[in-house]
């Protein structure tokens, strides 16, 4: 039966096994220059020099095999609680640099010379983009080849060097983990040589899972094994504070000035991806509002407060063409007038933001405890995450 797992299907963890003590323990860099693909600057064993920020950066491998349809929808209901669940942690008190990367696979639609994986996006910082691809994922029957999408991550992503950096791979499935012609044993071997490290999620039983090698997997990828129902739809709580959140949503998006070439195109897909999560729910449009409000949320190749708050010499260097055309004809100090009004706004609203996302939290928790908690696609995640993230040093904060 192809799969019909993903990703996002995380849902009901309801077993999973954890790594030992050397857990992350460093382990000599190797390079294969023999990858099959063409060669390009996210191809490579050894990761790029350390840029001096600490990452946290997370590899999404979802097979869309027939079937996923439900898991897809899962994946994109949870999305953005994952992203909360990462804004969350600070090492040594500072932000880390937080990047997501999709992969699909099993996919007929793919190359079988390929071994129907794509690279959907490469780790980023664009969430917006996250957002956009993970809703035009489509689902076709094919061979899902766990060992060469784990592989392919391993090799074809820039992963961090820095030793504080934490690496997690999550691959979803529910057929055999040691089918196609790419061992997953020398593959997972490889994302350690990196640090990478490798979870599964198996959907469906606990014993099934083990049986396939999906719990195999992460025990060697120093991971975590799930297995989970991949037809348990996500339970939403609404609460009080979801309308007022909208509506600060609102405002925010009115602070953001588009420039250059990706100004208008950005400014519309930000739009978009809010049309994107409220069609999920009111819940998922919250949290989305949520991680917008938020330090990760930034957006400086587009945005001009965004910009100028990373380069205060900004607005010296554009050019008057790359401005919207209803500021091209202001003055230098009336555009940094402007510019300065949009930053202090978006302040403003983004510390109301943090208040009502507190407040939103405590009423979920306390929801949470008059009944049996859902593990679902985010608590799953947000639970590995979590260990991780104390074994590495972070502290997570509300």
């Amino acid at each position: 039966m192809k799969t019909k797992i993903l990703f996002a299907s995380l849902l009901l963890a309801t077993s999973f096994c954890f790594g030992s003590c050397d857990f992350f323990k460093k382990n000599p860099k190797e390079q294969d220059p023999e990858t099959g693909t063409e060669p390009g600057p996210e191809l490579a064993m050894v990761a790029p020099e350390d840029d001096g920020n600490t990452k946290i950066q997370v590899a999404l491998l979802l097979d869309t095999s027939n079937s996923m349809d439900g898991l897809i929808d899962q994946a994109k209901s949870r999305l953005w609680n994952i992203v909360n669940t990462l804004t969350t942690l600070k090492y040594e008190g500072k932000n880390p640099k937080i990047e997501i990367a999709l992969y699909e696979y099993g996919n007929d639609g793919l190359s079988s010379s390929s071994n129907y994986i794509r690279q959907v996006t490469p780790l980023s910082t664009d969430l917006d983009l996250i957002s956009e691809k993970l809703f035009s994922l489509r689902t076709n029957g094919g061979s899902e080849y766990c060992g060469a999408v784990i592989q392919d991550a391993t090799k074809q992503l820039e992963w961090g060097k820095g030793k504080v950096n934490m690496k997690l791979l999550y691959i979803a499935g529910n057929e055999p983990f040691n089918q196609g012609d790419i061992s997953y044993k020398e593959a997972i071997s490889d994302a350690l040589k990196n640090d990478i490290y490798v979870n599964t999620i198996f959907c469906g039983g606990s014993m099934e899972g083990i049986n396939t090698m999906w719990k195999d997997g992460a025990e060697r990828g120093q991971g975590k094994y799930f297995n989970i129902d991949s037809d348990e739809k996500v339970r939403y709580i609404v609460t009080p504070y979801d309308d007022r959140i909208y509506k600060c949503n609102e405002r925010l998006n009115s602070t953001y000035v588009g420039y250059g070439k990706q100004g208008y195109e950005k400014k519309e897909m930000q739009a978009m991806q809010d049309k994107n999560a409220e069609s999920v729910s009111s819940s998922n449009y919250a949290e989305r509002a949520v991680s917008k409000s938020k330090a990760v949320y930034k957006n400086d190749s587009w945005d001009l407060v965004d910009r100028v708050k990373e380069d205060k010499t900004a607005l010296q260097k554009i050019k008057k063409e790359e401005l919207p055309k209803e500021l091209q004809n202001k003055s230098a100090a009336e555009l940094k007038t402007i510019v300065d009004q949009k930053t202090k706004e978006r302040e403003t609203i983004q510390k109301e933001m943090a208040q009502l996302a507190k407040q939103r939290q405590d009423y979920i928790d306390t929801e949470n405890k008059k009944g049996k908690k859902q593990d679902d696609l985010g608590n799953a995640i947000a639970s590995s995450i979590l260990d991780f993230a104390k074994i590495k040093g972070y502290t997570a904060e509300k």
